[in-house]
């Protein structure tokens, strides 16, 4: 299917008004999901999305220090969790921290995440691999260790908002319209690196093949067909969709093209498995230097990952859109 470019959205796109550092997404109708890979990516299905801004790279940690420095914000993997929020939970376990990932020295059999995902005290955005680790060598790689809340306060403090699934993953095409990848049909074509992800046998292989065993700095790797930096791997991004098992079926209706769509069903986010503690999950999008051909096939547009929204890991950020007004 051919990109559609709303006329009205180009108009608005050359009006000179171009916020610094976004890029521009024209409205179009195109193919969200794929039948292809993960059950939770089906039905693949048309969706009209208005044009629109997005940042060109995910958030720096020099980005969010400027955020923190303005406004005092104390993200959520530095605070201590509440009792009342984690019915019988230990109080020794309530204690502010986050995931870090770290690769096991044994040759791993299971998926028992366990084996490679460590709860470490101390870990947050500023220390994102323990209290003696630092952003300062690092400033221009994408923050991790964000909620969902600190995403959205980062946004509101910078008049923004976050981005839809259907708009992320419109912005991920980059006018593509049926290739596997953000660049094509290839994951590295001649040779070449597209994005930051895993090359070897995740999780106790790293080849780093690409020259990245963590994360990278935004912009390494080519822009797509909209001139957007890091769509695919480096780091998940958060939308504000609540999470669904499937892609409605109701959009397979010729007659009934979802415009705009979101998820806001916010009860069957929960995973069931943590029913009693009523938390609800949000999608991410566009895998991380973590997903590997082996174990996690989601540095895709279409791939989409659940995410509790008071879980934050080493390898989880975020970018923001700027919606133009009607």
């Amino acid at each position: 299917m051919n990109v559609e470019i709303k006329s009205e959205n180009v108009i608005e796109a050359r009006k000179g008004f171009a916020p610094a550092g976004m890029a521009w997404v024209p409205g179009s109708t195109f193919i969200m999901g794929s039948d292809s890979h993960y059950p939770e990516e089906a039905p693949a299905h048309p969706v009209k999305v208005d044009g629109f801004w997005i940042d060109e790279a995910p958030v720096t940690n020099r980005d969010f220090l400027a955020f923190v420095n303005a406004t005092g914000h104390v993200t959520f993997a530095e605070k201590k969790p509440l009792a009342a929020d984690y019915p019988g939970a230990k109080p020794s376990s309530l204690r502010a921290g986050s995931l870090v990932f770290e690769k096991p020295d044994y040759v791993v059999t299971s998926r028992d995440i366990t084996q490679w995902w460590i709860f470490t005290l101390g870990a947050n955005w500023r220390h994102p691999y323990g209290r003696k680790s630092s952003i300062g060598s690092i400033l221009d790689h994408p923050v991790v260790h964000i909620a969902f809340s600190d995403a959205l306060a980062y946004a509101e403090w910078a008049g923004k908002q976050l981005p839809t699934e259907a708009e992320w993953e419109l912005a991920a095409k980059g006018g593509l319209e049926g290739a596997e990848f953000a660049w094509g049909d290839e994951l590295i074509p001649d040779g070449r690196h597209m994005a930051n992800t895993w090359q070897g046998n995740f999780p106790h292989q790293n080849l780093v093949d690409d020259g990245f065993e963590r994360t990278s700095p935004v912009r390494t790797y080519p822009p797509n067909g909209y001139g957007i930096y890091d769509m695919i791997g480096n780091t998940w991004e958060w939308t504000v969709d609540f999470w669904t098992t499937r892609h409605p079926e109701a959009a397979l209706k010729p007659c009934c093209i979802p415009s705009n769509p979101r998820s806001t069903d916010i009860e069957g986010s929960i995973d069931e498995r943590q029913a009693n503690l009523k938390i609800p999950r949000r999608v991410l999008k566009g895998g991380s230097h973590l997903c590997a051909p082996n174990y996690c096939r989601r540095y895709r547009p279409a791939a989409r990952h659940a995410q509790e929204i008071d879980t934050t890991t080493s390898h989880l950020g975020f970018r923001c859109v700027r919606r133009v007004k009607p």
